[in-house]
């Protein structure tokens, strides 16, 4: 698919260093070799650096260059442990708990983005959705400009892509959150190609119908257009309305979004999630995503049913949004904990064995798990 085509060739044009938490995932190991191949990224895998060589010499997996890091022994884990020790010492965490926590292969990864030593980072392929973005919640935060993190898909239809938002994060965001949301849809829309033409989207089109609910994707509306008055945004509006112009015609005509909406904003995560999957299921759309959107450094999550195509994706999605990040110095990209994978002899065989899950923390600090739909 174009789409696709054209994620792999953008994060070709200025490569990024990715790093994938899940290094001995069988589905993360082939996408590494895609993404290798294919020249996308540098890739940092963390795991224990002798199970990553044997299940790719199992798999006949080539991993080039690619840096491997095992969190549990790496040089890194002391600073990292002083470092997010320092940024919860609020929540009573001290360093000897953080020690432990950093060892965790997620917020290992996340402290490599944000320490510089990655560009981004994708997890979530045998992890839950809030295993994987806890720790960017924790250490990288939101942009200034951003109240929440948030996630759009890119919905890959035969004859065009549509970005819907939110479906995976928000479980029933308010008025200014929504509107939050709709603003950093139509501006990860932009980035990727797509023309933001943004539909906030209702059971009543224009003035037809009364409600809470109606009221409150109203509100949003009136936020948008005064937060951003050069977006083009219709609200509240039906999804018919929204995407067909003979109907848009009828139900509210002389708009310039009704019938050609792109960027299609859920009034709350039940209608959001049950809609991309009907869409994905019902309609054969491609559905990439969730791509998180404003955190101050890349992190992106993966279903746990995500096909090694769509990690590919995700990578090429986070390194595209790496490019786009504010330029900041730098550590050395390779740490001396940071090996070298030697290229695996031919195999005569392949051996595919049980996937081991990852090892975690024994302990984390105290705090509220994000919530998540179970996508």
């Amino acid at each position: 698919m174009m789409f696709e085509h054209t994620l792999l060739e953008r994060a070709r044009a200025d490569r990024r260093r990715v790093v994938l938490p899940e290094g001995t995932e069988e589905r993360v190991l082939h996408a590494a070799e895609v993404l290798l191949r294919r020249g996308v990224c540098d890739l940092t895998l963390l795991g224990p650096a002798d199970a990553i060589r044997k299940k790719a010499a199992d798999l006949g997996i080539d991993l080039g260059d690619s840096e491997l890091i095992d969190p549990a022994t790496s040089d890194l884990r002391d600073s990292f442990a002083e470092k997010y020790a320092a940024l919860r010492a609020h929540k009573g965490v001290s360093v000897e708990l953080a020690y432990d926590v950093v060892s965790d292969v997620n917020y290992f990864g996340t402290l490599m983005v944000q320490e510089g030593l990655a560009d981004g980072m994708v997890s979530g392929s045998v992890h839950s959705t809030a295993a994987t973005i806890r720790p960017a919640f924790e250490i990288i935060k939101t942009k200034p400009e951003a109240s929440i993190v948030s996630s759009v898909f890119f919905m890959c239809l035969a004859d065009k892509v549509l970005v819907y938002g939110d479906c995976a994060v928000n479980p029933d965001p308010d008025a200014e959150q929504l509107a939050d949301i709709a603003i950093q849809s139509a501006s990860t829309a932009a980035q990727f190609g797509v023309e933001p033409r943004i539909a906030m989207l209702s059971y009543s089109t224009g003035t037809s119908g009364s409600g809470a609910d109606v009221d409150k994707v109203r509100r949003a509306t009136e936020l948008v257009r005064t937060r951003r008055p050069d977006l083009r945004i219709e609200g509240p509006i039906q999804y018919d309305a929204a995407v067909e112009p003979s109907v848009a015609a009828t139900k509210l005509p002389g708009s310039e979004v009704a019938g050609q909406a792109t960027v299609l904003i859920f009034p709350d995560l039940n209608t959001g999630n049950n809609t991309y999957k009907a869409v994905q299921r019902s309609a054969g759309a491609i559905a990439v995503g969730p791509v998180l959107q404003g955190l101050r450094k890349p992190v992106n999550d993966l279903s746990r049913g995500a096909l090694v195509q769509d990690i590919v994706n995700t990578v090429a999605i986070t390194a595209i949004q790496a490019q786009q990040a504010p330029v900041q110095q730098s550590p050395p990209r390779r740490h001396p904990s940071c090996e070298p994978v030697p290229r695996p002899r031919p195999q005569l065989r392949l051996v595919v064995g049980e996937v081991p899950a990852p090892r975690h923390a024994r302990r984390r600090p105290a705090g509220g798990r994000p919530r998540r739909a179970d996508r």
